[in-house]
This record gives C-alpha cells, structure tokens and sequence, in this order.
C-alpha cells in the first residue's frame, strides 16, 4: 500500500509564504513525477506545479515567479513554497505523485488566502 499525506494549508493572509508538504509511504520502489494541482470552488481542478525525477519543472502561468515545486528522494516528500499569496490562490491543493508507475493523489489541503 502507499500513501500520501500533506501538510501546510490553512488561513493566510494576502502576501504570506506558506509551504506545502507531500510525503509519500508505503511500499515505494520507484517515484516520478511528482506534482501539485488545485481546485478552486466551482472550477475545474488545474496543475499547478510539476517537477520530474531530473528536477525538471513546470509552473501555470498563473503561479510562475511566486511559486517553486521541490523534492527530497530520501524523504519522498514534494513541496510547494508559495510566495506572495494572493485570494485567488485559495483552493484545495492536492499532490498527485507517480509511484511504482501508477498515479496516487494525496487527500487534498486548503488553501485560505485572506485579503
């Protein structure tokens, strides 16, 4: 079985940096993508960060310049540091990470941001 739990939402206030965690357990042979999406009431859910076994990343257009996906293999753990919150940003962040070739989502974290 392996498991992802996260960590690190909550209420913030407008400009403040919280970082998210994603530690994944269990029986973990192999991790790949690792990766952050959110969804917003009402709106479909979106990729927001990506980060691949090399260290390649991608970002939304929406999120570039605030905010940087990072991993730790020994930990099997990604993050997501977010910079300059803005109320747009509140959303249920969810991690989906690629483990032993086959996709696990995390149970999701809220996101509050207060203006």
């Amino acid at each position: 079985q392996v498991q992802l739990v996260e960590s690190g939402g909550g209420l913030v206030r407008a400009w403040g940096s919280p970082r998210l965690s994603c530690a994944a357990s269990g029986s973990i042979f192999s991790i790949n993508a690792m990766e952050w999406y959110r969804q917003a009431p009402g709106k479909q859910r979106e990729l927001v960060a990506g980060i691949t076994s090399d260290e390649k990343t991608n970002y939304a257009d929406s999120v570039k310049g605030r905010f940087t996906i990072s991993r730790d293999n020994a930990k099997n753990t990604v993050y997501l540091q977010m910079n300059s919150l803005k109320p747009e940003d509140t959303a249920v962040y969810y991690c989906r990470v690629i483990i032993n070739y086959r996709a696990y989502w995390g149970q999701g974290t809220q996101v509050t941001v207060s203006s």
